[in-house]
């Protein structure tokens, strides 16, 4: 399940049934450890078809305000500070992945024994490692 933090914070820009939807998906993701949503759906405890499910599913997953930026970044912005005095020891770690024809880079900050991400760099960064560097220093030094 979701930490309570998260919880109070999610309260806050999700209806309840929305809150509750991405509670449970959170726990079928712990349970079952399985990404796909067809896996996901036969699981989902709604009493609707597996298909309709499937659907509800796929609508959730793109709401707008469940985003990266609208969302889970503030979240994450709001852990680091809440957490993290000046002059802290933060532990940032740089995933890279190609998925399909996509390059997905992400910066996580591991924070009580999970790793939420913190920053996705946009698609048009290569895969040098000066560009990377530049950008964490940048996220660094706003945050």
């Amino acid at each position: 399940m979701l930490p309570e933090f998260y919880i109070e914070y999610l309260k806050t820009y999700l209806p309840s049934s929305e809150l509750l939807t991405l509670q449970i998906l959170v726990w079928l993701l712990q349970v079952h450890r399985q990404v796909r949503i067809e896996r996901l759906a036969s699981s989902f405890p709604y009493p609707i078809k597996c298909e309709s499910r499937r659907k509800k599913i796929q609508r959730f997953l793109s709401l707008p305000r469940l985003s990266l930026p609208l969302l889970w970044f503030p979240l994450i912005k709001k852990i680091i500070a809440s957490q993290y005095k000046k002059g802290d020891r933060l532990i940032i770690t740089i995933d890279r992945t190609q998925w399909k024809n996509n390059n997905i880079s992400m910066v996580s900050v591991i924070w009580k024994k999970s790793a939420p991400p913190a920053l996705r760099f946009p698609q048009r960064i290569g895969r040098s490692k000066q560009s990377i560097t530049h950008l964490l220093v940048t996220f660094i030094q706003e945050r």
